[in-house]
């Protein structure tokens, strides 16, 4: 069994152990930069919704405030340790003082943008809150939109388990391929980037 697998099925039995606080955990720690695949936690949130175990709005919001309080501890990372890190050993993985300074410009400029969207994108969603938190964007649209951002991913994966029922757990054997789907277009998008301002 593979490391993603084991960590997936612990969330499940999180989950079948103690409800909705499970839920609520389990996002907040895949918020906070720890790989616990949300897709897994939330479609197996759906399927027990579809039991009647849960309600639709009460899963979704669980796993929606799990993103918002992760999502803070990954932010104060960024704003109270990021800067000074990385401009001290940033070098050793080849960020420098340019790459921060280029970061808190992109989240100047494009900051809601980015916390809105980057929560609606597979791998993207887990890391977003913490260049947030290096920029210094203002806290309280940062936690608005990242609600906002959180809130349709975490209701279609509840759906989605919902309409699956028994089968969800196929789900298991693809989220890591969504997941390499969201790395992937967030490396077209950085050389789109790059490309614009060298040309």
């Amino acid at each position: 069994m593979s490391i993603f697998l084991a960590v997936a099925k612990l969330g499940i039995t999180v989950i079948e152990a103690i409800g909705l606080a499970g839920v609520l955990i389990l996002m907040t720690l895949e918020s906070a930069l720890i790989p616990i695949p949300s897709e897994v936690v939330m479609v197996f949130a759906g399927f027990l919704v579809q039991k009647g175990k849960f309600t639709l709005a009460g899963a979704t919001l669980a796993g929606t405030l799990g993103n918002v309080f992760g999502s803070i501890a990954a932010y104060i990372l960024g704003y109270k340790v990021g800067r000074p890190f990385i401009i001290k050993y940033g070098k050793y993985i080849l960020l420098s003082k340019e790459h921060v300074a280029m970061a808190e410009e992109f989240f100047a400029k494009h900051g809601n943008l980015a916390v809105f969207v980057g929560r609606l994108m597979p791998a993207i969603r887990t890391v977003i809150s913490f260049p947030a938190g290096l920029a210094c964007m203002r806290f309280t649209p940062f936690i608005v939109l990242t609600f906002l951002g959180s809130l349709p991913w975490n209701l279609a994966l509840t759906y989605i388990g919902m309409i699956l029922g028994e089968k969800w757990s196929v789900v298991e054997e693809y989220s890591l391929y969504v997941d390499l789907v969201g790395i992937a277009a967030l490396i077209l998008l950085a050389l789109y980037v790059l490309k614009r301002k060298r040309g």
